[in-house]
């Protein structure tokens, strides 16, 4: 299929398959989030494919906690080339998982202290 044969989705199907608001979606093609975004002859925006698996790449960060800063330097080694752009991606998602997991065994041993209450009160109210 060609690049001009390939199906453009509008902004109202990009957010449904993305999950993400319009608003988001403009926001983050304003701050360089989301670039190269098609346009059709009348000048609204028209999303491919490969539009929707970046926006995929970018609800994983997002869901994760990263912050806007790390993800917009993330989005731009993206669009580098050569080893040292691959190695500074590399870095930059191995520190975030690092933090990933942190926050994650943080949340486990939160939900220790939640079970234990839990039963603390069942216990209370058992005959």
């Amino acid at each position: 299929m060609t690049a001009a044969a390939t199906p453009r989705l509008t902004p109202a199907e990009a957010v449904e398959r993305s999950g993400f608001s319009l608003d988001t979606l403009r926001y983050y093609e304003r701050i360089g989030l989301l670039s190269g975004v098609g346009r059709s002859a009348s000048g609204h925006r028209r999303f491919s494919e490969d539009d929707l698996q970046w926006l995929g790449v970018l609800r994983c960060l997002r869901d994760t906690g990263m912050p806007i800063a790390d993800m917009r330097r993330y989005a731009e080694l993206a669009r580098a080339d050569g080893p040292s752009a691959v190695r500074e991606r590399l870095d930059l998602l191995e520190r975030h998982q690092a933090a990933v997991q942190q926050r994650i065994a943080h949340l486990q041993s939160q939900q220790g202290h939640l079970a234990e209450k839990i039963d603390h009160y069942r216990t209370l109210l058992a005959p």
